[in-house]
Order: C-alpha cells, then structure tokens, then sequence
C-alpha cells in the first residue's frame, strides 16, 4: 500500500508518483485541508443525509489522513490508472476507489482554485489572465501532434514545411561552417 509516511521519504518516488515534490506537497495540503473540511465535516455525511453520530465517529476509512488523501488523489490525476489499480495501491476495493475519486477530485479543484493555480482552460481567457509581477512572462502550450497527409509532390510538398530551418542550414553553408 502507498503511505505518506513511507512515500516522503523518497523524493524522486514521490515527484514520479504525484507530480510534486515533497515541498509543493505541504504547500497544497493546508487549503487542501480547508476545502476538505468546507465540503465535508458538519451536520450532513458525504452523501448528504444527516448524521447519526458526529464526524470522525465510526470506523477509520482506509485513506485516515488528509496527506493520505490527496497522496491518493495526486496519484491518480497523475497516472490516471484503472480504479481497480488504484484501488489495489491503496488497499481498497474498485468500487471504494471509485467513491474516492468523484469525492477527492472536487475538494483537489477547489483548493487548486483557492490558490490561484488551476489551469485555465478556455484560450480565449488564458490570453487576457493576470500573472503575478514576478512571474515570468513565458508561457507554454501543450499541444497534440496529430498526424496529416502530406502531397507527395516535392514541391507541394515544401508548402507545407517551415523554411527557417532551411535558412539556417543554407547560412552555415555559405559560412563555411
């Protein structure tokens, strides 16, 4: 099973397993936490019936920890394994890790919000987004390579290739280079 405890210990396993290293671990955790507890500590069960005992009552749940939860669900936003796999590195059942899932994945994108660093998705607004002062003013597109058909005639063919690369090319040659 993946524990926290054991997990932090390594950095390298923990970056490859979640995404973040152990530092940017604890620096999400507290509004993690926050929005765990805005979401689902009171008067009503994650279900959303009222409670017949209080919170924290009951048997513990295989995920008794807040960094075990968002170990958890780091894990999965960053192999996006099946949920029966998921289920298996954290010692619960498909179906427990389903439930896990849909509850962990809104209180991850609240706390994500909260901070101010969820991904934009619309690009229409990501061009007109505030950044912070220090931050840089650089940014990187994640694109899909997607095939195409390309003419077999050279010089079709040529229209459909950037030149600057050639220009650089023909530069070294008449440089001598």
């Amino acid at each position: 099973m993946l524990a926290y405890r054991k997990l932090k210990r390594n950095r390298r396993r923990f970056l490859a397993l979640t995404g973040l290293t152990p530092k940017e671990f604890q620096a999400l955790l507290p509004a993690f936490g926050t929005a765990y507890r805005r979401r689902y500590e009171g008067l009503k069960t994650g279900a959303g019936r009222k409670r017949h005992r209080q919170a924290g009552g009951g048997r513990t749940g295989r995920l008794p920890t807040l960094e075990q939860k968002l170990l958890f669900i780091l894990v999965y936003q960053k192999a996006y394994p099946l949920q029966v796999i998921q289920g298996e590195l954290f010692d619960m059942g498909q179906s427990s890790a389903n439930e896990w899932i849909h509850r962990l994945l809104l209180v991850l994108r609240e706390a994500l919000t909260t901070l101010g660093v969820m991904p934009e998705r619309d690009g229409s607004h990501f061009a007109h987004s505030q950044r912070p002062k220090s931050e840089p003013a650089e940014y990187i597109i994640d694109g899909t390579e997607r095939r195409r058909q390309r003419p077999k005639v050279p010089e079709k063919q040529t229209l459909h290739y950037n030149p600057a690369p050639n220009r650089v090319a023909q530069r070294y040659r008449l440089s001598g280079l």
